[in-house]
């Protein structure tokens, strides 16, 4: 039997109970990450599950290097946030300020029992064996560019749209979707 589930057979308690029932695999950490396309839904997901579970969430869009950034954000995620915490100590990461285009101030990221990863290559094969559960969240690409452009203007349409052709080749070779546990419609909203 298919072990995923879709969101038409989850809700966000379901989700968090799968997590707590889970087996920490980073260090004593219970790793959920949140992937799929831009403007899927991932962020309002990622929210929604960390506020049931208590969990702080650690955004890629703090950590990509600008528009740029998917294909070398892997070794930052990796050196700054999920390295430390599968020794047993708090992660820290440098965030990215998209205004100045440069890397900024420090974030801490608190040891806790389950850490919520969110973001366009939050599940690359490099963390299937420490992620306790993999959530894919999708949307039409039309539904996706226009909330992106709502959201950060329509000036950012030749981004946005250089992005999603980024993305769609580094979810292709990564095999994410495939690979997910949780495939969520991120037009439709989980139920609490």
């Amino acid at each position: 039997m298919d072990p995923r589930v879709t969101s038409a057979t989850a809700s966000v308690s379901q989700l968090a109970a799968r997590v707590r029932e889970g087996r920490a695999r980073l260090g004593g950490v219970r790793l959920v990450c949140v992937d799929g396309p831009a403007g899927s839904g991932k962020s309002t997901l990622a929210g929604r599950l960390a506020e049931v579970l208590d969990a702080p969430v650690v955004h890629l869009d703090d950590l990509y290097e600008g528009w740029a950034g998917l294909g070398k954000v892997w070794d930052r995620v990796e050196d700054q946030v999920l390295a430390p915490i599968a020794e047993g100590r708090p992660g820290r990461y440098q965030r990215y300020d998209w205004v100045a285009g440069r890397f900024d101030d420090w974030r801490d990221v608190p040891l806790a029992d389950v850490l919520v990863l969110e973001g366009c290559g939050s599940a690359p094969l490099a963390v299937e064996s420490r992620a306790t559960l993999v959530l894919w969240v999708e949307a039409p690409a039309d539904v996706r560019l226009r909330r992106g452009l709502e959201r950060d203007g329509e000036a950012l349409r030749d981004e946005w749209l250089r992005w999603m052709g980024l993305e769609a080749v580094h979810f292709a070779q990564e095999r994410t979707r495939e690979r997910a546990d949780v495939v969520v419609d991120g037009t439709r909203p989980l139920e609490p």
